[in-house]
């Protein structure tokens, strides 16, 4: 699931700033004394309504009428996922265009102004496999946010002047990123794990390719993804699923649908496995060591339960009373260490991530492998660890949808990544993950796999430690 990466959330947060790791399992964390007893009231998934229009626009709605608030989404199946290395960066450089003029407010200026006085609070964000955009305001400005969100992406009118200032706000983020020593560790592991297209999970995207855009390259950007039968339309709050259908058809009825799928045109390349592990020390200006060790993991079009049992497995090893935390934190090893893996479409990632001091390092590394090693024995987790991380899984995606608004966002992740029959099936196909599914999981992408090994480290540190490539990939 897009859950993981506790510990080192503010690091994630730099490492990979567009595409950052979504959050989740704060839930089970605070609740940690309280997590054998753990049980859940099932919210049902049916209380998501969707319906697809005509043109293959797909309106989806979650309802909650306690707060007179609604977020009006739109989701498209765009982001690094479909860029070619010469687009590379292009789908987060459009999103920065999404809120420029269009045919309705010719000046970027007065449309943003003129959401201002609306009380309208919109943002947009780029991630590997969906692109998003919304509008949150008070209920009564539902027809307006909806008129707005018509314009914003239908109508783009792609100012050049506009188009040159976003393109220097863009390179600035580059800028930012390369300044961060954690950018390198990111995008180390990103090019060795995808090694054939690693441009197809770098949202960021490179300063080549964002300085040599053109308007001509958005329009194909919009002629290709943003067409209604390759978006969704995602409505929350204190909204009636009818009432924004109507709207809907009323704002993108007539948006023309593309003739051909843009992934029957343009399918999404295959990643190849890994043929061999390989091991490399990344060196920056950093305080501490921090170790990366990443396999690939399941697709959702190609292996559902292995999705489920990662999520699953994940979890119970990111509890503090998990063994594998009392063997790496407890035993002062390491300062902190997480396991997870990243929900995709198109072979998200399994990644484990520890920080130790380099006087440390070695140890650390021998017994992050050591762990790995005894994953599937019989004792690794008891019973009671399974149904609990399960039940608090469960409880904190219940616990997220407190603030509709953001929940939203996940909805467009899952709508993209796996679509929303996945997203109902979630919680059941959590509640029935077993031991047996989390060996498989862990034979078929973990123990035993080429993978890739990483250290962070200062080159003062380095020279003083010598940590090999061999070392990094257990050897």
């Amino acid at each position: 699931m897009k859950r993981i990466f506790l510990v080192f959330s503010i690091v994630l947060a730099m490492v990979a700033q567009l595409a950052a790791r979504p959050t989740f399992p704060r839930l089970a964390q605070n609740r940690q004394g309280q997590s054998a007893q753990a049980k859940t009231t099932t919210k049902p998934a049916s209380d998501i309504n969707s319906r697809v229009l005509p043109n293959g626009l797909e309106v989806v709605t979650l309802e909650d009428h306690s707060v007179p608030l609604v977020t009006i989404e739109l989701a498209v199946r765009n982001g690094s996922f479909t860029e070619p290395p010469e687009l590379n960066g292009l789908s987060h450089l459009y999103e920065h265009m999404f809120f420029k003029a269009n045919r309705a407010i010719a000046n970027a200026d007065q449309y943003l102004q003129k959401i201002g006085q609306l009380g309208i609070a919109y943002n947009a964000t780029t991630r590997e496999e969906v692109v998003h955009y919304y509008f949150t305001t008070t209920s009564p400005n539902l027809r307006t946010a909806m008129n707005f969100m018509r314009d914003a992406s239908r109508y783009p009118l792609f100012d050049k002047g506009e188009f040159e200032r976003e393109r220097q706000v863009v390179i600035g983020e580059i800028d930012r990123n390369e300044s961060n020593p954690y950018y390198y560790l990111n995008l180390e592991m990103t090019n060795r794990l995808y090694y054939k297209y690693p441009s197809r999970k770098n949202p960021l995207g490179s300063r080549q390719t964002v300085s040599a855009a053109t308007t001509d390259m958005m329009r194909l950007i919009q002629s290709r993804y943003y067409v209604p039968n390759n978006s969704a339309l995602i409505v929350t709050g204190d909204v009636q699923f009818e009432e924004v259908f109507k709207l809907a058809q009323e704002f993108f009825g007539d948006w023309p649908r593309r003739e051909r799928d843009p992934f029957v045109e343009f399918p999404m390349v295959e990643h190849p496995p890994l043929a061999k592990s390989e091991g490399a020390v990344v060196q920056q200006p950093v305080q501490n060591v921090i170790i990366n060790i990443g396999w690939h993991g399941p697709s959702t079009v190609k292996d559902n339960p292995g999705t489920y049992a990662a999520d699953v497995f994940s979890f119970i090893l990111t509890q503090p009373n998990s063994r594998f935390q009392r063997n790496l934190v407890d035993s002062g090893l390491v300062a902190g260490v997480t396991i997870g893996y990243l929900t995709q479409r198109n072979v998200g990632p399994i990644q484990i991530i520890a920080q130790t001091t380099p006087d440390k390092s070695r140890a650390a590394i021998k017994a992050i492998y050591n762990e790995v090693a005894h994953f599937n024995d019989k004792d690794y987790f008891t019973d009671e660890q399974l149904e609990s991380a399960k039940a608090l899984l469960e409880a904190d995606d219940l616990y997220s949808r407190e603030k509709l608004s953001e929940y939203a966002h996940t909805l467009s992740f899952w709508w993209s990544s796996t679509g929303l029959d996945y997203f109902r099936g979630y919680l059941p196909a959590l509640r029935r993950t077993s031991r047996p599914d989390i060996n498989r999981y862990v034979t078929t992408y973990i123990q035993g796999k080429p993978h890739i090994g990483l250290a962070l480290i200062s080159t003062e540190a380095q020279q003083q430690v010598k940590l090999t490539p061999e070392e990094l990939i257990g050897q």
